[in-house]
């Protein structure tokens, strides 16, 4: 079993392994984390390709705001598919473990349905429907001292409900979206529809009932994921190569694109990395910060 690999700082703790293999088809990525804010934080969280279940186990949890809507306090729940970025609000002391799903293993683990859950966010407790297990997780993360021990245990947790759950659901549909991410959200949706055997309709019908998402739309935001990560390299190339590279047609659509998920363009969002104390005009205000301790480790 790969240890978990912790990265400390003065005010937080990240823990980062692969999940196991048993689970690769269904999490992307296991992180455990912890840390103090002596004053509110304010975090912008980027649109992705993944279901974000997080189980919070100290603390009491995020404000939550999406798309100009306040979601509630929330300490464990899963974020849907979505195309505009949230901003978290979080004070004092937090730790929990994130498990990034893909839209197939959300399918089957959570009891509700991705159209459903699309756009917003919901308590643990009504996601998975409301077993005791689920609701006895935060607690036994709490008791549990080590982040190894936390991820096997949310490992366990995560097999048991697959374990309850029929296998076979939608594989064209599973199929559709690993090619767009091996493709960068690059491979055109009438190719996909060539290689799976359904019409347009019937692929975008079937995909949202299992993504909560049309296919243009997983494109869109797995090129919009591939492009955040770019410009969080330290490397990071220049803004035009970056679209020439994530599947932009150019620079302005590039730009265009990234404002609409994030509510800010790329450069403003690079500047802001660097000094987070800068602030952002615009659509999204008062963000203190932009990135996501668990991406620390990622």
């Amino acid at each position: 079993m790969t240890r978990a690999a912790v990265l400390r700082g003065p005010t937080f703790e990240v823990a980062a392994r692969p999940p196991h293999p048993a689970l690769g088809a269904f999490v992307r990525r296991l992180v455990g984390f912890a840390e103090h804010a002596p004053a509110p934080i304010r975090r912008l969280e980027m649109p992705a390709s993944s279901v974000a279940l997080i189980v919070g186990f100290e603390g009491d949890g995020w404000a939550i705001e999406q798309g100009g809507a306040a979601r509630g306090r929330h300490a464990a729940f899963a974020a849907g598919l979505h195309g505009t970025a949230a901003v978290t609000e979080q004070h004092g002391r937090v730790a929990g473990v994130q498990a990034d799903l893909t839209p197939e293993g959300a399918h089957r683990l959570l009891a509700v349905s991705m159209a459903e859950l699309a756009g917003t966010v919901a308590p643990l407790d009504d996601a998975a429907g409301g077993d005791p297990a689920t609701r006895a997780l935060a607690e036994r993360l709490g008791d549990t001292a080590g982040w190894d021990a936390r991820l096997d245990l949310t490992e366990a947790w995560l097999a048991r409900r697959l374990d309850r759950t029929p296998a076979g659901g939608a594989p064209h549909v599973a199929h559709a979206v690993r090619r767009l991410r091996e493709t960068g959200g690059t491979v055109p949706v009438g190719v996909l529809c060539e290689e799976i055997g359904w019409s347009r309709r019937h692929l975008a019908k079937r995909f949202r009932e299992h993504t909560g998402v049309t296919p243009k739309a997983m494109a869109r935001l797995v090129r919009f994921e591939g492009a955040v990560a770019a410009l969080a390299r330290e490397d990071r190339p220049d803004l035009a190569r970056v679209a020439l590279d994530c599947g932009y047609a150019d620079q302005a659509h590039f730009t265009r694109e990234f404002h609409g998920f994030a509510g800010l363009p790329p450069g403003a969002y690079v500047r802001h990395r660097a000094d987070p104390a800068a602030g952002i005009s615009g659509a999204i205000a008062e963000v203190t910060s932009v990135q996501d301790p668990s991406s620390a480790a990622a």
